[in-house]
C-alpha cells in the first residue's frame, strides 16, 4: 500500500506548517458534518470518471464500495458512544460523534482530506485515483449544495408540521373571539382561528420561500475544476442525475464562488425567525396577567429559583431570541461575501459555521413549535369579555350608519360623539339608550343595538381575508388543503446517498 501524503498539496512546500497555524486553519473540526455530502458527492464522481475511463467497472465498484464503507463512520462512532455511555440525546451524541471523528484523523485538514485518507485505509492507492478531475473548490461547492438542499426540506417537514398545528388550533376556536390590536391598542374584535391564520399565512410565505431558494440551488458545480472547468472531458450531467441535481452549473467560475445559495437560505431562515418571534412575542404579551388571554403549558415553561409563584414563558422568550441567532448569521453571511473577488478564496469557509448554526436553529426551533402550539390553553372568557369591552364595536356602529346612506365620515364623527358619551356615562355603546343616540343622529333606530353585537360585529367583516365567521370556516379548509398539498409535494428530488 502507497503512503498517503500528509497534505493533498504537499508536494510543491518543503518546509512544515507553523503548528499553531495548522490547528487554527483547519476546517475539519466543523466540517467533519459534510461527511454524507462529500461521501455522496465522491460517489457521483466516481462514476463520472469511470464513464471517462479513467476507471475500470471493478475499481468503480471497489470505490463505491469504500466509500460506503467511509460514509458509515459516524454510525459506528454513535455505537460506540452508545454502548459504552448509555443512551444519550440527539445534540449531545452528535457532539460526541463529531469530536471523535476529528480525534481519530488528527491530519486530516478538511472533510475532503479526511475522506480521501479513509478511503485509502479502505481500498489502498486506488483511493488516489478518485481526484482526478476535480478539486476542493467544487467538491466545498457541491457539498454545501447537498446541506442547504437537506436543510431546506427538513426545514420544510417542520414547517408544515407547525402550520397544521396552528390550523388545527384554529379549528378548535373558529368560533372563539379575542380583541385584535392595532398600535398594541384594542381595535376590532376577531376571531382567534382568524388571529392563528395570519401565522399560517405567513408560514405558507416562508415555504415559498425556501421552496424558491431550493429551485434556485439545485445545479451541480462538479466539473468546475478549480476555476476553469475539469481537464477531463467529463459527462457532468452523470453526477448531476446521481446527486439529484436539475443540471450542472452552467460556469465553472461562478460555480466554485457561488454562496448565493446559502445566503438565499440565511435569509429565508432570518424571516422565518422574525415570523417565530411575532408568534413568541404576542403569547409571552398575552400569558401575562395583565392580558390573561393564555395559560402557559407547563410542560414548556419553567420555574422561579426564588418565587415559588413564577411561571416563566421560558419556550415563547428563548424563541424570540433565536430570531436573534438567525439574524445575525444571516448579515455575517451576507458581510463575508460582498468583497470577495472572483473565484474561490478560503474566506468562505467561514460561512459553513453559519449556515450549520442556521439548520441547528431552526431544527430546535422547529422540533418544538407544534407540540407546543398543540398544547396551548385560551382563556376563553377573559377574551370574549376583552373583545366587549372598550367599544371595539365602533366600526360596526359606523358601519351601520353608512349602510342607511351616512357618508362614512360623518357616519364616524357621530360614532365618535357616541363614544365619547359613553365615556362621560362609563358605558359601552348599547348601554346608551336610544333617546341618546337618535340625539346625535335622526338614523338610529331599534335595530342598532341588534348590529353592534358581538357575532354580527365579526361578521360584518364579510369579504376574502376577513374575521366573518363562515370566510374563517372557508379558510381553514383551503389552508389545510394547501398545507397537506405541500405535504404530498415536498423534497420532490430524490435524497443523495
Amino acid at each position: 500500500m502507497n503512503q498517503q501524503p500528509a497534505k493533498m498539496w504537499s508536494g510543491r512546500f518543503r518546509e512544515p506548517l507553523d503548528r499553531t497555524f495548522e490547528q487554527w486553519q483547519r476546517s475539519f473540526p466543523f466540517d467533519w458534518r459534510l461527511l454524507p455530502q462529500e461521501v455522496a458527492a465522491s460517489k457521483a464522481h466516481a462514476q463520472a470518471i469511470a464513464a471517462a475511463n479513467i476507471l475500470t467497472p471493478e475499481e468503480l465498484k471497489q470505490t463505491l464500495q469504500g466509500l460506503t464503507r467511509v460514509g458509515e463512520r459516524a454510525i459506528n462512532w454513535s455505537n460506540r458512544i452508545s454502548a459504552t455511555s448509555g443512551q444519550v440525546d440527539y445534540e449531545t451524541s452528535d457532539q460526541q460523534i463529531g469530536a471523535a471523528i476529528v480525534a481519530s484523523a488528527p491530519q486530516a485538514e478538511d472533510i475532503h482530506h479526511f475522506v480521501e485518507l479513509e478511503l485509502t485505509k479502505e481500498i489502498g492507492a486506488l483511493a488516489l485515483k478518485l481526484h482526478t478531475g476535480r478539486s476542493r473548490n467544487e467538491q466545498i461547492a457541491t457539498d454545501m449544495r447537498l446541506f442547504v438542499r437537506d436543510a431546506i426540506d427538513n426545514t420544510t417537514t417542520g414547517l408544515i408540521a407547525w402550520a397544521k398545528a396552528l390550523i388545527t388550533l384554529a379549528e378548535a376556536n373558529a368560533e372563539n373571539v379575542m380583541p385584535g390590536y392595532t398600535h398594541l391598542q384594542r381595535a376590532e374584535p376577531v376571531l382567534i382561528a382568524h388571529w392563528l391564520l395570519a401565522y399560517v399565512s405567513m408560514l405558507e410565505r416562508d415555504l415559498s420561500r425556501f421552496a424558491n431558494a431550493r429551485t434556485r440551488m439545485n445545479f451541480c458545480p462538479l466539473g468546475s475544476g478549480a476555476i476553469a472547468g475539469a481537464t477531463l472531458g467529463l459527462n457532468r450531467n452523470i453526477a448531476a442525475e446521481a446527486l439529484g441535481f436539475t443540471r450542472p452549473t452552467d460556469n465553472s467560475m461562478d460555480a466554485t464562488s457561488d454562496r448565493d445559495f446559502m445566503l438565499d437560505f440565511a435569509q429565508a431562515a432570518s424571516t422565518l425567525g422574525l415570523h417565530i418571534s411575532r408568534f413568541a412575542e404576542e403569547l409571552t404579551l398575552y400569558a401575562t396577567a395583565e392580558f390573561g388571554f393564555v395559560d402557559l403549558p407547563e410542560a414548556f415553561s419553567t420555574g422561579s429559583s426564588a418565587m415559588p409563584q413564577k411561571k416563566n414563558p421560558d419556550l415563547t422568550e428563548l424563541a424570540r431570541g433565536k430570531s436573534a441567532r438567525l439574524l445575525g448569521s444571516a448579515t455575517a453571511l451576507a458581510t463575508l461575501i460582498k468583497g470577495l473577488p472572483l473565484a474561490y478564496n478560503k474566506d468562505l469557509q467561514e460561512g459553513q459555521e453559519q449556515i450549520f448554526d442556521i439548520a441547528d436553529t431552526l431544527a430546535g426551533l422547529l422540533s418544538v413549535l407544534p407540540n407546543f402550539t398543540r398544547s396551548l390553553k385560551f382563556r376563553l372568557p377573559k377574551m370574549k369579555e376583552a373583545a366587549e369591552t372598550g367599544y371595539l364595536n365602533a366600526m360596526a356602529a359606523a358601519t351601520y350608519l353608512s349602510n342607511k346612506g351616512v357618508p362614512f365620515r360623518k357616519a364616524h364623527e357621530i360614532i365618535g360623539n357616541a363614544v365619547r358619551l359613553g365615556l362621560d356615562k362609563d358605558v359601552e355603546l348599547n348601554g346608551l339608550t336610544l333617546t341618546e343616540l337618535r340625539a346625535l343622529s335622526d338614523q338610529f333606530d331599534p335595530d342598532f343595538f341588534a348590529a353592534i353585537t358581538l357575532n354580527r360585529t365579526i361578521d360584518c367583516h364579510d369579504v376574502p381575508g376577513g374575521t366573518a365567521r363562515d370566510r374563517v370556516e372557508i379558510v381553514i379548509q383551503e389552508m389545510r388543503t394547501r398545507i397537506a398539498s405541500l405535504a404530498s409535494t415536498s423534497n420532490p428530488e430524490g435524497a443523495h446517498g
